[in-house]
């Protein structure tokens, strides 16, 4: 990924949801100008939500995710109804696609219930115009008329237009937020740890790492990268005081070592619980740790899949530092990717990825499910700090956040 092309967590989500057989897919293609799902008559077609980075005029980068559909059956159909309704928690703007021909059904009834219960900006496309009667668009008209239904017609093109105009409209409003750059002034120097082993993918930085670097740069001061054993030699030949160490959490413990007390020290995983609001919550929630007792269950959940390496973190590396801060023997449950569990009751703690892949809304959600169920939700970079006594200093670029831990 370049460094100055959008993150997908950072884009604007667009799911696309409704019936087999609604049109989604046609929808999708129709309204972007590519083949980027897969058209067919046979009913199901779309069996796992796929998403798509793109373009989208005149709403800008976007991520489109094609769902499937909400009346499936069976067995494997309930699964997949179920992985329809879990993309709603990371959906920024809701489009339903009705089949003009079978109209409004109790399927798209309940998801639209469940939009507006998630308080998602929706819109309702009813496909298939070409085919249908006045009376077919007066009953649907009827039965949406709270909605703004536009009638559309993928295979001809009617109203496709006019629906993404309707989109692009009801982007949400962004605040502009920085990662790091409000800690800045213009030249000051950053010094980013980034450890490079096994675990590390070759060739390129982590997405983090990647949007530290760029809001560094926005913000006309400068970034220097280093790798955990030679950031002694490098803060005594800089020639500067930094203005803050940044550094990956796996190696805190070894830089707050070797970083003088006077130069601030914080971690990627601090900076973005901050950049995406969730700072205050996972840094009350991280008090828990000193509670773990035998046999209590921790669930440890990353959004998202990748290949596990023996040493990874969130499966080996954090247990073992759990167990070791603890002396207590805890039963360990994974999740991954959009899979998140519904009932969180049974959890003593949540330990949760930086979630640098998930956007503001699904991670805002997960902690909201912890708050509902009141178990207490940090993430992996906060706890490793706590864990090893440095949170304190990680915390005191940010005051009123530290003062929380104290509170």
């Amino acid at each position: 990924m370049s460094l100055n092309a959008t993150p997908s967590a950072d884009r604007v989500h667009i799911g696309i949801f409704g019936k087999r057989n609604a049109g989604k897919s046609s929808i999708i293609n129709a309204i972007t100008g590519q083949s980027l799902a897969i058209v067919s008559d046979v009913r199901g077609t779309t069996t796992d939500p796929v998403s798509k980075a793109m373009e989208l005029l005149p709403l800008g980068p976007v991520v489109v995710i094609d769902t499937p559909g909400i009346d499936d059956s069976g067995e494997l159909g309930t699964l997949r109804v179920k992985k329809s309704y879990q993309v709603l928690n990371k959906t920024d703007i809701a489009v339903l696609v009705v089949d003009g021909t079978e109209g409004v059904g109790e399927e798209e009834k309940r998801l639209i219930a469940r939009i507006l219960e998630k308080k998602i900006t929706m819109v309702i496309a009813v496909n298939k115009s070409e085919l249908m009667t006045d009376a077919q668009k007066e009953a649907i008209s009827e039965a949406l008329t709270a909605y703004a239904p536009i009638f559309v017609s993928a295979m001809t093109g009617e109203n496709i237009y006019e629906l993404k105009e309707q989109i692009a409209a009801s982007k949400p409003q962004e605040e502009k937020k920085p990662i790091v750059g409000d800690l800045l002034s213009p030249s000051d120097f950053v010094v980013l740890v980034v450890p490079v082993d096994s675990a590390a993918p070759k060739g390129r930085l982590i997405l983090p790492q990647q949007q530290t670097i760029r809001d560094i740069l926005d913000h006309d001061a400068t970034a220097i990268v280093v790798k955990e054993n030679e950031l002694e030699n490098t803060l005594k030949n800089i020639g500067k005081t930094p203005r803050i160490v940044i550094t990956d959490s796996q190696v805190f413990k070894q830089v707050d070592a070797v970083t003088p007390a006077e130069i601030p020290l914080t971690s990627f995983s601090i900076l973005f619980a901050r950049y995406k609001g969730n700072l205050p919550e996972l840094v009350k929630g991280v008090r828990m740790l000193h509670e773990i007792k035998d046999g209590d269950k921790i669930l440890i959940s990353e959004g998202c899949t990748h290949h596990r390496q023996c040493e990874d973190i969130g499966t080996v590396k954090l247990p073992r530092l759990v167990r070791q801060f603890s002396g207590a023997e805890p039963v360990f449950e994974f999740s991954s990717g959009i899979e998140y569990p519904e009932n969180l009751s049974d959890y003593k703690l949540i330990l949760h990825c930086g979630g640098c892949v998930l956007n503001e809304r699904e991670m805002k959600y997960r902690i909201q499910c912890a708050q509902d169920a009141q178990i207490p939700i940090t993430n992996y970079g906060i706890s490793i700090a706590y864990m090893t006594g440095i949170l304190e200093r990680a915390l005191k670029p940010f005051p009123s956040i530290a003062a929380k831990l104290e509170g």
